[in-house]
């Protein structure tokens, strides 16, 4: 396997640097807005330089480049390297945008594109509810369609960051006679309005991350739907696709953290580093690392060559999720009763080596989210290996 870049990618990285050593400083280390203004008019010197939003078209407030995955992969090497912004990200930039830009209309793209990838709107994800989790089908919140609105009606949980956000994309039930799959839509809708109520969930680690959200008559214009009214299923899947994605990401950065907290314990007396238990669940953990590196190499290189990486682009988030379990449960062990401890930052944010609790607690939600793992599962042996769907779900979706 070559795993080197090639001269023209080497000539590229060189023209990035020179870039950054031009254009990036270091944010500001006191003042919050001087920071914050600094780090936006940077992301604007490098969107026009077409190193950030390259998927975005220039209408939208992106850099419009051709597909390159190589490139990416060099501008997110030297980004990294010296600490430099790259896009934004959250649910609003990593799902929505490039579902309003494969399924909006061009009057949504315009409205919501721009706004969102500049961080000046943010978005809260409506997907599920007290009973509809991982049967995402059996959702019951409704809209009705009224004199040139929605009207809504209905409760959402587990919804990240609701507080913070002025906006939301939601499911919800149009279609109540039509099969499951077949009856929900995709809406978007403003927040701060009558008849939306969110409260904050406090979380065992002392954050409210999370949120309820009830519908009593919220409205949204008839216009605010992406893609056809019930086929929001559809719409769905492409958020899925790109929350997985963004979920998936490689683990190697919190297993360097673990190295280091592993270097600096002691069990027993003794360096963390010479137990042999701990050893070998480091060695097992490394070997997980660099195969996930090294798929997504390969995958990057079917990207180049147009060719489908087969059922590794469906294992990326469960092998990612189930990284981030394990190597938050060896901290753990290296930390001992330090864990015990409560979290000490504002707003229940750990300081310490407690943190890595926060890390664990954090780890089993994020299985969670874009599905579970047993979703996960099910999606690889369905569509990765070809084996049998369920009759019920088959039936629901018209398959």
């Amino acid at each position: 396997m070559d795993l080197e870049y090639g001269a023209r990618y080497e000539r590229e990285r060189e023209t990035i640097r020179r870039f950054l050593g031009e254009n990036w400083t270091g944010p500001a280390p006191d003042d919050t807005d001087e920071r914050n203004e600094r780090v936006r008019r940077f992301r604007e010197r490098a969107t026009r330089a077409g190193y950030l939003y390259r998927s975005v078209p220039v209408r939208y407030g992106g850099s419009e480049q051709p597909a390159d995955p190589l490139l990416a992969q060099v501008i997110r090497e030297e980004f990294l390297r010296v600490g430099a912004p790259l896009e934004i990200q959250g649910v609003g930039t990593s799902m929505l945008v490039p579902t309003l830009l494969e399924c909006g209309q061009d009057w949504q793209k315009e409205r919501f594109v721009p706004g969102t990838i500049r961080g000046d709107d943010r978005w809260a994800q409506g997907y599920s509810e007290p009973g509809a989790g991982s049967d995402l089908a059996s959702l019951r919140t409704r809209a009705e369609l009224v004199d040139g609105e929605w009207i809504l009606h209905g409760h959402k949980i587990w919804t990240s960051l609701a507080q913070e956000c002025q906006y939301m994309f939601a499911l919800v039930r149009t279609e109540p006679e039509a099969p499951r799959h077949a009856g929900i839509s995709y809406l978007l809708l403003e927040l701060d309005q009558p008849g939306v109520e969110i409260r904050p969930l406090k979380q065992i680690t002392g954050e409210e991350h999370f949120n309820e959200v009830f519908f009593d008559g919220a409205r949204t214009p008839a216009d605010w739907i992406v893609g056809e009214r019930g086929q929001g299923w559809r719409v769905s899947r492409t958020t899925l696709e790109h929350e997985r994605s963004m979920i998936g990401g490689a683990s190697e950065a919190l297993f360097r953290s673990l190295l280091r907290l592993a270097r600096r314990s002691r069990i027993d007396g003794r360096p963390a580093l010479e137990h042999p238990e701990i050893r070998q669940d480091l060695a097992a953990l490394q070997g997980r690392v660099w195969a996930q590196r090294y798929s997504s190499y390969y995958q990057m290189s079917c990207g180049l060559h147009e060719r489908d990486p087969g059922i590794l682009r469906l294992m990326n988030k469960l092998l990612a999720t189930g990284i981030g379990h394990d190597v938050a449960r060896v901290a753990l062990d290296l930390i001992g009763d330090r864990s015990l401890l409560a979290p000490s930052g504002p707003a229940g944010r750990a300081a310490g080596d407690e943190r890595w609790m926060n890390q664990f607690m954090g780890s089993l939600g994020t299985a969670i989210a874009g599905g579970t793992s047993n979703i996960q599962r099910n999606i690889i042996a369905e569509r990765g290996l070809g084996l049998p769907r369920d009759r019920v779900a088959a039936r629901d979706e018209g398959g």
